[in-house]
């Protein structure tokens, strides 16, 4: 009788420390998140009147990746970089500037 008390002991605190890391793994994953966003945002302002990234949530196994896209600077239209985080050293690097509407993100209609 003492092994089953045990075992349901061990067991629901193996659940609850479970929970408890999945929830603060989406936190982190969200901090994850917002770390790349400012810090592409930031690098993009050089080129960019207010830069907005988008950013893939989780990135591979060793970058954030992030589409960075707004006004260019002194002209008109908007232009879009890509962004690359390198999660080891926490520093980003732009790609070279896209032109938004030469993108065809969305099928021809």
């Amino acid at each position: 009788m003492r092994y089953y008390i045990l075992a349901a002991t061990f067991g629901a605190a193996a659940f609850t420390a479970a929970t408890g890391a999945h929830a603060s793994s989406g936190d982190a994953w969200a901090e994850f998140a917002s770390e790349v966003q400012g810090k592409c945002e930031t690098a993009a302002r050089a080129a960019i009147e207010f830069p907005h990234a988008v950013v893939d949530p989780f990135g591979s196994e060793h970058f954030g990746v992030a589409l960075v896209t707004g006004k260019p600077k002194g002209a008109n239209g908007f232009v879009s970089y890509f962004c690359v985080y390198d999660k080891q050293t926490k520093k980003v690097e732009l790609g070279s500037e896209l032109e938004t509407e030469n993108m065809r993100l969305l099928p021809d209609e």
